[in-house]
């Protein structure tokens, strides 16, 4: 099926909320501004991969997807923030 754009915040909610049931989506998802900020910041178009380490902090960043996903690299910055997490909690 497809839905016009939405024009206003509560509609793009709304159809998000349609298509994460239509899709059987079972994790939370985040919806952007009407304005679209996150997608200008973040440059999330097509789609990417992101890891934020626990200060907010953006650790990895994949290229455009889907043939810019490169999960060996996702799964290095993973590792690398869970050593430095522990490192930290030890000390």
């Amino acid at each position: 099926m497809v839905y016009e754009e939405p024009q206003h915040y509560d509609e793009r909610i709304s159809l998000a909320g349609t298509c994460s049931t239509n899709l059987g989506i079972e994790f939370p998802a985040i919806v952007d501004t009407i304005e679209n900020t996150t997608e200008i910041a973040y440059t999330a178009w097509p789609d990417r991969l992101y890891v934020v380490d626990g200060g907010g902090r953006i650790a990895y960043k994949s290229e455009a997807g889907p043939f810019g996903f490169k999960t060996e690299q996702l799964s290095k910055a993973i590792e690398q923030l869970v050593e430095r997490g522990n490192a930290s909690a030890g000390e």
